[in-house]
C-alpha cells in the first residue's frame, strides 16, 4: 500500500515573492512591502503585513525576518507567507463572562484559565471575542480588525486576570493611546522558581523573536526595547511569590523576561525549565506538578476614555494559585 503524504502544515498558504527596486531604497521594510505588493495582494494593509512579519512569515534568502522597521536595500529580495482566509467575522458564541464593570464605552472582565482571547489557526471559536460579540452584539469597537473586535490588549490563553475591552472605535483609540504612553498600568502576581537576589529591582531586557522558534519570544539584542518592574511579596525555599508591572507591553514579556533571570514562572510549559534533579520535598512536587503557568493579571488601572476619571479594578487570585501558595506556606513557610 502506498504511504500517504502527512498533510503540510502550511497547507493554503500562498507565497509572494517581492524584489525592492531602485525607488524604494531606504524606506520601512512594511511601508515597501505594502506598496510592492499592492498590485499581487490588493488590500494587504501595513498594520496586516506587520502583523504577518511578527508572526514569522516573512522571510529573505530563507531566513526569517521580524523587523518590521528596518531599512530595505534595492535588490533585496523577501518571501511573505500568507496564511489561508479566515472567515470574515467571529460567530457570536454565548458563554460566561465574568464581568467586573461595564458602561456604554468598555467594559473590565476577569478572564479565567483556558480561555483564549481571539479566533486564530486551532482555536476558530470558543474564545473571548465569541462570547463578547454574544455578549455586547455589534457594538464592539472594530478597530482590532473583523477577529478581534475590541481587543485593546492580550492574555495568553493560560494566563488569568483582568482585561479591559472597548465598545466603539472612541474608547478603543483612546485607551490603546493609554497603552502607548504607558498611564494604563498593568500589575500581575506570580509563583516563580527559586529566590531572587534582591527584594525588588527592573528586567530590562529587549525581546523578539526567537531565532529558531518563531512561535516563542525571547531576550535578544535585536528586539524592542522592554522594562518589567518587579518586587517580592513572599520568599519559600523551592520558589517566591512576586508582583511584576509592565513597563512595556512585549508578547510573553514577564514569562520571557523572569525565565532570561533563570527565575521562570512555575508551571510555564514554554519557558519555564525546571531543575533535573528531582528532590523529595512535597513543596517542589506539588510546583512541578502545577497545570499552568501560576501568572494572573490582578490589578489594572485607567483613564476612562470619556470622563478621564481614574479607573482602578482589582481581581483575586485564582483559586488554584491561592491554592498552591497554601501549600508552600505550609510546607516551607518561615
Amino acid at each position: 500500500m502506498p504511504k500517504q503524504k502527512k498533510p503540510s502544515a502550511t497547507a493554503g498558504f500562498t507565497d509572494h515573492n517581492v524584489v525592492v527596486t531602485p525607488e524604494f531604497t531606504g524606506q520601512r521594510l512594511d511601508k515597501a512591502l505594502t506598496l510592492l505588493l499592492a498590485d499581487k495582494s490588493p488590500g494587504l494593509s501595513r498594520a496586516r503585513i506587520q502583523s504577518l512579519i511578527a508572526a514569522g512569515l516573512l522571510a529573505s534568502q530563507g531566513k526569517p525576518i521580524d523587523n518590521a522597521s528596518r531599512k530595505v536595500k534595492e535588490g533585496e529580495s523577501f518571501t511573505l507567507r500568507l496564511p489561508p482566509p479566515e472567515a470574515a467575522v467571529p460567530l457570536a458564541q454565548k458563554m460566561p463572562l465574568t464581568i467586573v464593570y461595564e458602561d456604554k464605552d468598555l467594559l473590565v472582565i476577569d478572564k479565567p484559565v483556558g480561555m483564549v482571547v481571539h479566533p486564530a489557526p486551532g482555536n476558530r471559536d470558543k474564545t473571548l471575542v465569541n462570547a463578547l460579540l454574544a455578549h455586547c452584539g455589534t457594538s464592539l469597537s472594530g478597530i482590532g480588525g473583523v477577529a478581534r473586535p475590541g481587543i485593546v490588549h492580550r492574555l495568553d490563553k493560560d494566563t488569568s486576570g483582568l482585561m479591559v475591552v472597548a465598545k466603539n472605535d472612541k474608547a478603543h483609540q483612546e485607551l490603546s493611546r493609554q497603552f502607548g504612553d504607558r498611564t494604563l498600568s498593568r500589575t500581575y502576581r506570580a509563583i516563580i522558581w527559586g529566590v531572587p537576589i534582591m527584594m525588588s529591582g527592573e528586567i530590562d531586557a529587549p525581546i523578539g523573536r526567537h531565532h529558531r522558534d518563531r512561535k516563542k519570544m525571547a531576550v535578544s539584542g535585536k528586539g524592542k526595547q522592554s522594562l518589567t518592574r518587579f518586587r517580592v511579596l513572599e520568599t519559600f525555599e523551592t520558589a517566591s511569590f512576586i508582583e511584576c508591572n509592565l513597563a512595556t507591553g512585549r508578547t510573553h514579556q514577564i514569562r520571557v523576561h523572569l525565565a532570561h533571570v533563570k527565575h521562570p514562572v512555575v508551571g510555564d510549559p514554554v519557558y519555564g525549565k525546571q531543575k533535573s534533579d528531582m528532590k523529595a520535598k512535597k513543596a517542589e512536587i506539588l510546583l512541578r506538578a502545577f497545570a499552568r503557568q501560576a501568572l494572573h493579571a490582578i490589578e489594572l488601572q485607567f483613564q476612562h476614555p470619556r470622563s478621564g476619571k481614574k479607573m482602578r479594578f482589582k481581581s483575586e487570585l485564582p483559586k488554584d494559585m491561592a491554592k498552591l501558595l497554601r501549600h508552600l506556606r505550609e510546607t516551607e513557610g518561615v
